[in-house]
């Protein structure tokens, strides 16, 4: 094998190396989720809490069947109708609900952009780093490419000058 194989596994593992080195400075300790949990308040984990349960099909379900049976049992109801129709009460209820529910839902939907918008600005300047990351990579990489045809060249006039010689 000749010297410049050698050479040129020899850069090669340099730069592995380097990468290497880089990337283990690069990754963060935490990451930007488990960053901005540990910022919220009690209030907010609560609010965020309660819009994921208001906001998942088991609630709409399990609400369903409970307005179904209010529903069935003062219609049919052998004893009192205890909201009769057009079930007054039940209205009552479900504005109280969606009075207080709302607007803890929309501090949680308030709060999820102010995240996503976050995470839109930290996610921009690591995209930012990255390309200035491997812009730099692919000058260093075109620097090395360009001695190694230097010396291809130097070694093929060494060659050719052998040949003009014998």
């Amino acid at each position: 094998m000749s010297p410049a194989f050698f050479t040129f596994l020899l850069q090669t593992r340099k730069i592995y190396a380097l990468l290497q080195h880089w990337s283990g400075l690069m990754r963060p300790h935490k990451n930007w989720h488990e960053k901005h949990q540990e910022g919220l308040t009690l209030g907010a984990r609560l609010a965020d809490g309660f819009a994921e349960v208001v906001g998942s099909w088991t609630f709409i379900i399990v609400q369903s069947v409970i307005l179904g049976i209010w529903v069935i049992l003062n219609l049919v109801a052998f004893i009192q109708h205890w909201d009769p129709y057009p079930f007054i009460l039940l209205n009552l209820v479900l504005s109280f609900q969606a009075a207080y529910a709302s607007p803890i839902i929309m501090m949680s939907q308030n709060r999820a952009c102010e995240r996503d918008r976050e995470q839109a600005q930290h996610d921009y300047e690591t995209n930012l780093a990255a390309k200035e990351e491997i812009e730099d990579l692919m000058r260093r990489l075109a620097a090395l490419e360009a001695q190694k045809i230097d010396k291809l060249l130097e070694g093929m006039d060494m060659l050719l000058k052998q040949r003009s010689q014998a």
